[in-house]
């Protein structure tokens, strides 16, 4: 029996066994996309749902593709597409969608909460792929297994996550992740963009670039959340990528082998430097091609699937 609930609706719900667990698997598949042809029949007859209310290409794309590769049968349903827009319930929507029993519902929602919500009226697996500001486990694990590939492990890494932090759910999942898994972190930012509470989660907070990616093992770049402000929270985009934006200059506080991670979308020249987003300290198109093998892993964990590994 898998050691994972019947959900995953937050980061927290993980222990370091259950995080490994996720991690190991997410090694195992991640062969599969290598293939020249790229599938195992692991979730044959299996159905999947992902249901995304808030726009999204690398997640939504990455669960797809993930669920194809199990063989699974795959449903996609956008906000525009829905009956959400004629005045149905979220409830009621994901209550339709259960009578026609599929076996995992992948929820994107600009609320916060509405995945938990869904998690304790259907009986189908529910997946977070993203609500609000609130949280989005997957990406955290797809980084967590970027970092342990790259690095070899997560345990007593210094890592400095930079940027918008009160409105990431990204900043939030990672930040519960990485400190489960025994990593040493750093949030900074404008004191506008960092949570009161922040060092309540147990990090270190800064308000100095420099100073947040000292001898730092990873830098996890954030994009500004524009559209979650309801006032700017800095004078311009000139003046934070002044004082925020990741730049070569910068490195030489970091450690040499240092890797730049970053969840995407990038604003290439504002959080982080155009050619910087290319070197070779970048990580970021490995952390979408792990996306895929951590989001099989996941959706073969919770709907109990049995690998085939022949062709």
């Amino acid at each position: 029996m898998s050691l994972l609930s019947k959900d995953l609706v937050t980061i927290r719900q993980l222990g370091n066994k259950e995080i490994e667990l996720i991690l190991d698997c997410a090694a195992s598949l991640k062969e599969v996309s290598t293939r020249e042809i790229k599938k195992v029949p692991a979730l044959r007859g299996k159905t999947i749902v992902n249901l995304f209310l808030e726009p999204s290409t690398r997640t939504r794309v990455s669960f797809e593709i993930a669920a194809k590769r199990l063989s699974a049968d795959t449903i996609n349903v956008s906000g525009t597409g829905t009956s959400i827009s004629k005045g149905e319930t979220l409830a009621d929507t994901a209550r339709n969608i259960q009578a026609m029993n599929p076996d995992i519902l992948v929820i994107r929602h600009p609320a916060a909460g509405a995945p938990l919500l869904l998690s304790k009226i259907l009986t189908c697996s529910v997946i977070n792929a993203g609500d609000g500001a609130h949280e989005h486990p997957t990406q955290a694990l797809l980084d967590m297994f970027t970092i342990r590939e790259k690095k070899g492990r997560i345990a007593g890494l210094k890592i400095a996550i930079i940027g918008d932090i009160s409105h990431s759910r990204v900043a939030r999942s990672n930040i519960w992740g990485l400190r489960t898994m025994g990593a040493e972190v750093t949030v900074a930012g404008p004191p506008t963009m960092i949570p009161v509470d922040a060092e309540s989660l147990g990090v270190k907070v800064s308000y100095d670039l420099i100073d947040a990616i000292k001898d730092a093992d990873v830098i996890m770049m954030l994009r500004i959340q524009r559209e979650r402000m309801a006032e700017s929270l800095f004078p311009s985009l000139r003046e934070y990528s002044r004082y925020f934006g990741l730049g070569y200059r910068h490195l030489k506080q970091a450690r040499p082998e240092v890797i730049i991670m970053h969840p995407g979308p990038v604003n290439r020249g504002v959080e982080l430097e155009s050619a910087l987003a290319d070197s070779d300290h970048a990580v970021i198109l490995d952390q979408v091609t792990n996306g895929v093998a951590v989001r099989m892993a996941l959706l073969y964990l919770l709907a109990g699937g049995i690998i085939e590994t022949g062709n």
